[in-house]
């Protein structure tokens, strides 16, 4: 079945006249016909030997032609064509995750970038942010894709991989004989670093499905290739495992492949004890040999007289003995976020106006946004100084009197300067809704300094947040040498509030020093720490660390409605 790669084709093809600032309704064609493609539930194929696909919608003549090209010899002539007119490197860069046809064209045209290699030391020069669209966040993805795709890093973000997973899940749900799909692995139970992509299908034809996910343009190597198992690796250096299943034994599979061994071992034993035998297959009773088939994994867990464990527990980490006693968390989710305290807009290094920041925070549902731009001492983000930032406070009255259904707080992210001090007095600090603290400078001082300058803003009566409070980037930067208890003991003791920065190279605080912070009594925030619009969609990112660091709503405060959060932020 070739739907996949016509459909590839056809969305390289649009992706490439882009970059060359073709027509947008030819563009928009090949995007159309791509998508047409992509969802038919007949082999295309086999469309093509009974009747003409001209009379589809959003496949004309030409098209048509292009499609019987490709079936026949794998490729089109055009599509060649195109391929060498534009700078092989660009083409190359479409290979990047998540950058995209637009910003390789923002890239070429402002700075003339052909290589991937120049792309890679314009982002370390920090020559791309302050293009269109392109922000502090979105350069340090584009360094982070290169990096993937040269295969310097053994593993990848948690964002890199769902946005793989994605791809290929609707590229095998195109496929006819695939019932079901889903990612399962360290994936699913959303860990911070991935190294490789579980997928698992259910299918009676597991021979078809192969067949039809061997044509993913992006696989670069077939290491295994079995009806129940196929492992491949991708153009940019990641393994994915595919698992084919009948489906009556899909949910047992699922709870199998998901792990982590440690937490499916300790489950063997329990259901051993039970009388059960547990496979990916299915659950057989031991004695009569009756076969199980869990509809849900649910169902798998009240085999053992069990409540569900959420996937983002499945570490061994006492949610087993948590769950037979009765004391699992009730997991905090995404809906029950109220609003973002931390976001960054054109006053400083954000792409975005507050006012755009606002009705997009309202779009999502958030009953408040806090506008938290950097303070003075951080030039290189054109940090806000006294007086900028009191003309920020009245705009932001201003656009409270004006726009409907959200809250605007007021806000900075003042620097914890390497003398201890904050780049603000409290006369300026005690003037906002929301303070958030953070250190960007003097990474390399000894445990001692760095703790103490932590330590000191916290007993600040205006800080209520410290911000990414280890300082790392996963891939790229350790956390600072912090006493992190002597943190977390402090945060208790001055009701200061620690973030789990959603950013997905950040995630700062971890699930482990999350969990950790909970056990003492400290209250936590999530927040994203957009600079663009886009970024406020990363709020998922900190949810499922609050999750895998068994936090609950009530643990966090901006679960809180508009008038409780503002009581709480007034507290200390």
């Amino acid at each position: 079945m070739k739907n996949y790669l016509v459909s590839f084709i056809f969305f390289d093809i649009a992706d490439m006249l882009e970059i060359k600032g073709e027509n947008f309704f030819k563009i928009r064609a090949y995007r159309k016909a791509a998508r047409v493609i992509a969802s038919l539930p007949e082999d295309i194929e086999e469309m093509m030997k009974t009747s003409s696909l001209g009379s589809m919608e959003g496949i004309g003549k030409a098209l048509e032609g292009k499609i019987k090209e490709i079936i026949e010899t794998g490729t089109c002539r055009y599509y060649e064509e195109l391929k060498k007119d534009i700078p092989r490197g660009l083409v190359e860069m479409l290979k990047i995750p998540g950058l995209g046809a637009k910003r390789v064209k923002t890239i070429y045209d402002a700075l003339h970038i052909t290589t991937i290699d120049e792309l890679e030391q314009a982002a370390k020069n920090h020559k791309l942010r302050g293009l269109p669209g392109i922000g502090v966040k979105t350069e340090q993805s584009i360094l982070k894709g290169i990096q993937m795709l040269k295969g310097k890093a053994g593993k990848m973000l948690l964002s890199t991989a769902l946005y793989l997973a994605d791809e290929i899940k609707d590229m095998l749900r195109c496929l006819p004989a695939v019932e079901k799909v889903e990612v399962a692995g360290s994936l699913r139970r959303r860990k911070e670093l991935i190294s490789n992509i579980d997928v698992v299908v259910s299918s009676q034809s597991p021979t078809e499905v192969v067949e039809g996910f061997l044509v993913y343009p992006r696989i670069a190597e077939i290491l295994a290739r079995d009806p129940n198992k196929t492992s491949v690796v991708l153009d940019i250096g990641v393994q994915v495992d595919l698992r084919i299943v009948e489906p009556r034994s899909f949910w047992a599979a699922m709870h199998h492949y998901t792990g982590n061994k440690d937490h499916s071992a300790k489950l063997v034993g329990i259901a051993k004890r039970k009388g059960l035998d547990f496979s990916e297959c299915g659950i057989i009773k031991k004695g009569s040999g009756e076969a199980i088939y869990p509809e849900s994994e649910e169902a798998v867990y009240k085999l053992l007289d069990m409540p569900f464990i959420i996937p983002e527990l499945r570490e061994d980490k006492g949610e087993i003995e948590a769950a037979v006693e009765g004391r699992l968390p009730e997991p905090i989710e995404l809906t029950d976020i109220k609003g973002d305290l931390h976001v960054h807009s054109d006053w400083s290094d954000g792409i975005n106006s507050i006012e755009e920041i606002a009705i997009r925070a309202r779009d999502m549902g958030y009953e408040y946004v806090a506008i938290t731009d950097h303070s003075k001492s951080l030039k290189v983000a054109r940090g806000l100084d006294e007086e900028r930032l009191m003309r920020q406070v009245e705009l932001i009255k201003k656009l409270n009197r004006e726009i409907t259904g959200i809250k605007i707080l007021t806000g900075i992210e003042v620097d914890i300067l390497t003398n201890d001090l904050l780049d603000f007095d409290d006369d300026i600090l005690k003037e906002l809704d929301v303070v958030i603290a953070s250190i960007h400078s003097g990474f390399k001082q000894d445990r001692e300094k760095l703790t103490r300058r932590i330590v000191s803003a916290m007993h600040n009566p205006y800080v209520n947040i410290i911000a990414h409070p280890t300082g790392r980037m996963l891939g790229r930067r350790d956390p600072y040498d912090v006493d992190v208890d002597v943190i977390l003991k402090t945060a208790a003791e001055t009701n200061t509030f620690l973030e789990i920065n959603s950013s997905p190279d950040r995630l700062d605080l971890n699930d482990h020093l999350t969990k950790k912070a909970k056990e003492i009594g400290v209250k936590m925030v999530i927040n994203t720490d957009s600079h663009e619009l886009e970024g406020l969609k990363d709020m998922r990112y900190g949810v499922w660390v609050a999750r895998r660091g068994w936090l609950e709503k009530r643990d966090v405060i901006n679960t809180l409605p508009l008038p409780r959060l503002l009581e709480v932020l007034g507290k200390k």
